[in-house]
């Protein structure tokens, strides 16, 4: 998870992006690593005189009480921050090349021209080099909810080990169960063959599979305990049934095609906005 990489928080000066703080300032202790806090002002085009001046200074402040909000929360963390004149989506992705990770909120603030709020967090996703974690649902877990497990996606036969990496790793330091989804909804199979099929053998199949993934990660970490759950569903809602007793949802970015890096897959977009907790999407060249 890279000891000596930051956690990057994108602030926008919205609540959604304070909760991010305060997600972030806790991932930082975790990892015994610094955080930084980065807030992007870009300058409205065709702005009136003085607009301008005044939108940056409002990020000053908005920047100002997101410290607040680390120190608070983790008062033992070195905490760096900066403004940086950019459009949001280019400064975080810059951010996510030296970062362990970059959180962000699910609702911008809308601050940039253009700019649909929440388009930062899908942005990220598709453009970012590493991992990024949306926040949402309350963010931060209440104490009483601290031990819920952290979940994980599989959805191919092979590859995706950043993704498994990143989750078991997460559940060990949050002293948590892991729960690995893997769905077997998507096979193409024509009408008139499915009721020739033994759907029992082939749910079989998928529950060995997702063992075989698995056992090298569970003899890494012996101490995490690691619940399956295989149905014939379709991936996004299964996970959303999960999610919702979860404090971590863990999923590749599921693009396809030849420019696979640069796409963001159907049931990860659903996560991003649906999802009632937390979104790690760890890309396959991640680092750290």
């Amino acid at each position: 998870m890279g000891t000596q990489r930051p956690v990057v928080v994108g602030i926008d000066g919205s609540d959604s992006a304070l909760l991010a703080v305060s997600w972030g300032a806790a991932e930082a202790v975790r990892r015994r690593v610094g955080l930084r806090l980065v807030i992007a002002f870009e300058q409205p085009r065709a702005a009136p005189g003085g607009v301008g001046d005044v939108l940056l200074e409002r990020a000053r402040l908005r920047l100002a009480e997101a410290v607040e909000v680390a120190v608070r929360e983790a008062p033992g963390v070195g905490c760096e921050h900066r403004l940086v004149v950019g459009h949001p989506i280019s400064v975080l992705a810059a951010e996510a090349r030296r970062a362990g990770l970059v959180v962000v909120g699910d609702r911008g603030a809308g601050l940039v021209e253009g700019l649909p709020a929440g388009s930062v967090a899908v942005g990220l996703a598709v453009q970012a080099p590493g991992t990024v974690v949306v926040v949402r649902g309350p963010g931060v877990a209440p104490r009483e909810a601290r031990s819920l497990a952290v979940v994980v996606g599989i959805d191919a036969p092979a590859g995706g080990e950043e993704v498994l990496g990143f989750a078991f790793e997460a559940a060990s330091t949050r002293h948590v169960p892991l729960v690995a989804v893997h769905t077997w909804s998507d096979l193409a199979v024509e009408p008139e063959i499915a009721p020739q099929l033994d759907w029992d053998r082939i749910d079989a199949a998928a529950r060995a599979l997702l063992a075989e993934r698995l056992e090298p990660w569970t003899r890494k970490y012996p101490e995490v305990t690691v619940g399956q759950v295989v149905s014939r569903d379709h991936p996004a809602r299964a996970l959303l049934r999960q999610a919702a007793q979860a404090q971590l949802l863990v999923v590749g970015p599921g693009g396809r095609g030849a420019s696979a890096g640069l796409l963001l897959g159907s049931v990860c977009h659903a996560l991003l906005h649906r999802s009632p907790c937390p979104v790690a999407v760890v890309r396959p060249d991640a680092t750290g």
